[in-house]
């Protein structure tokens, strides 16, 4: 019983629930960046082609995905574009944070400067 739920194509699937539950969150937040958003959604176009490369592997070449190298190679990818996406958007964001308290801090002392009044030069 133990080993059937060990299993990895169980975890794997069951899995899915709680990924599926964190994006729905990410989503409904609208804080998480766009690009970092579609990043972590690529990473179910990663999910939807490695099973059936995986089943495709298993059943007609009769070997595991991981010792067919296009077909692993193929479906990694998805894997790394997703990554690539996630950590372009969190910088992205990031950089936007930057700038913002850059411009406000520039923006201070000059508005600063014209609110307070000048005393008046001796004559």
């Amino acid at each position: 019983m133990l080993d059937l739920l060990l299993d990895k194509q169980n975890l794997f699937a069951v899995s899915l629930f709680p990924y599926l539950g964190f994006l729905w969150f990410l989503t409904k937040s609208g804080q998480t960046p766009k690009l970092a958003l579609i990043g972590f959604y690529v990473l179910l176009v990663f999910v939807v082609i490695t099973i059936p490369a995986g089943l495709y592997a298993q059943e007609v070449l009769g070997e595991e995905l991981a010792n067919v190298d296009i077909l692993h190679g193929g479906a990694e990818a998805f894997l790394t574009l997703s990554n690539i996406l996630v950590v372009l958007g969190f910088r992205q964001a990031i950089k936007q944070l930057d700038n913002q308290a850059t411009d406000a801090q520039t923006e201070s002392p000059a508005a600063e400067s014209s609110a307070t009044p000048q005393p008046d030069s001796p004559a």
